[in-house]
């Protein structure tokens, strides 16, 4: 699944994991010092500019410039390194292209959280009548939504057309490895079915879990220092009083408590979706072999197939039963969360409404990175049970033990050619 399309997987990835702690490292121990020392400050919290010209700011340039550099060292070096592998354009580049995307996407969405402080300050007074607000006021930040939301829009569309292409590129990749030692893979239970519509499952749901965790990562690199910022204007919080980076703590607290009520109650979720694809390939594959041979597909063995088919899906119901229960209380108290812990805070007068609605944006992307096992989990429940196929289908490749249920079906399969021949 993965050598087929990267060069030494498990190495591009350990390193890729080593290089951005040493770029992080060197950011913060030399990089932020060495622009003050050219003078480039960064601007203050408030002070952002809330336009494309936020883009331009002598600080943000710094930093991409930086950013780049670390990239291209990186995949400059893979490179060289992996000049052989035939994939290597898509799996590094492709990688470094759309990492880079997603970091501008989610500096985007910073300039419209600074774009929410005087939208609704100017909100606030107008419905005061506080201040000389007029149209002409409303409809400037309405213009200046307008860029944000079209640039936003245009490098949504542009790197989800990419990123279609980078994923099937890998499922090229996985199709030609298996093809090329299909000899080996033939006679393993749902071969056809592994090569044509896992590699095709696979790669569509790590299409939308990978552009996902990219962008939960970027979102907390750039919106953690938000929120610790926000954090100063929040005072007590109820039964707990005040504590340092409460927004902070609070959105890893509710995160925390989310993703482990989920992998608690969902833990059967994965073994259960293994079966349910096992129990349904065994019944398509017994329909398949009535169609040419007639002692096969007898209602008496069809009826069994279906039996296991049945039995596992109300399994699966019962079990999605309560995990939905746990899932949609979590969903439906994490509307309301952060407001009621910000209602000392609010009665106090502490904070605006545009400052709110900071607040509230930032504590949402941080707090919806931090719940990327709870949003995906059904998804990532997929993904496992086809990964566990797809692993077991590469044990024929390395000549390990089948799973069990793997070696029946090839004893059965051995069983049926004996009777015919």
């Amino acid at each position: 699944m993965f050598h087929s399309f990267f060069p030494q997987p498990k190495l591009f990835f350990s390193s890729m994991l080593v290089w951005i702690v040493i770029c992080l490292a060197v950011w913060y121990l030399f990089g932020a010092n060495l622009a003050t020392s050219y003078g480039i400050v960064a601007l203050p919290e408030g002070q952002e500019p809330y336009d494309l010209t936020f883009f331009l700011v002598a600080s943000n340039v710094w930093f991409y410039s930086y950013f780049l550099l670390c990239v291209v060292l990186f995949c400059g070096t893979w490179h060289v390194l992996a000049r052989n592998h035939p994939w290597k354009n898509w799996s590094i580049w492709g990688s470094a292209l759309i990492v880079l995307v997603t970091y501008f996407l989610v500096q985007a969405a910073v300039v419209l959280n600074n774009w929410r402080l005087p939208f609704g300050n100017t909100l606030q007074n107008a419905l005061s009548k506080q201040g000389n607000v007029t149209a002409a006021d409303f409809y400037g930040l309405f213009i200046l939504f307008a860029q944000l939301a079209f640039l936003r829009m245009f490098l949504l569309v542009m790197t989800d057309f990419f990123t279609s292409h980078y994923i099937f590129r890998w499922r090229t990749a996985m199709n030609d490895f298996y093809m090329s030692k299909w000899e080996k893979l033939r006679h393993i239970e749902g071969a056809a079915q592994r090569v044509q519509e896992d590699t095709m499952r696979f790669s569509t749901i790590l299409e939308g879990l990978g552009a996902s965790l990219i962008n939960s990562v970027m979102t907390l690199i750039v919106f953690l220092p938000i929120l610790f910022a926000l954090s100063g204007y929040v005072t007590d919080l109820p039964f707990i009083g005040q504590i340092p980076h409460t927004l902070f703590w609070l959105s890893l607290f509710w995160s925390v408590f989310g993703t482990v009520l989920l992998a608690v109650v969902g833990v059967k979720l994965p073994g259960l979706n293994f079966r349910n694809q096992r129990v349904e390939a065994a019944y398509r594959k017994e329909l398949v072999y009535g169609e040419d041979h007639a002692d096969r597909a007898q209602p008496a063995t069809v009826k069994e197939l279906f039996s296991n088919v049945r039995r596992n899906y109300f399994r699966m119901y019962f079990h999605y039963l309560y995990f939905n229960i746990a899932r949609y209380f979590y969903v439906q108290a994490d509307g309301i969360f952060l407001t009621i812990m910000l209602v000392p805070t609010i009665v106090a007068g502490k904070i605006t409404y545009g400052i709110y609605q900071q607040i509230l944006t930032a504590f949402g992307q941080v707090s919806d990175s931090f719940q990327y096992l709870v949003s995906s989990w059904t998804t990532i429940i997929e993904l496992l049970s086809i990964h566990k196929r797809l692993k077991a289908f590469e044990a024929a490749i390395d000549d390990e033990p089948l799973p069990s249920i793997d070696q029946r079906y090839l004893e059965r399969e051995v069983g049926v050619v004996q009777r015919d021949g």
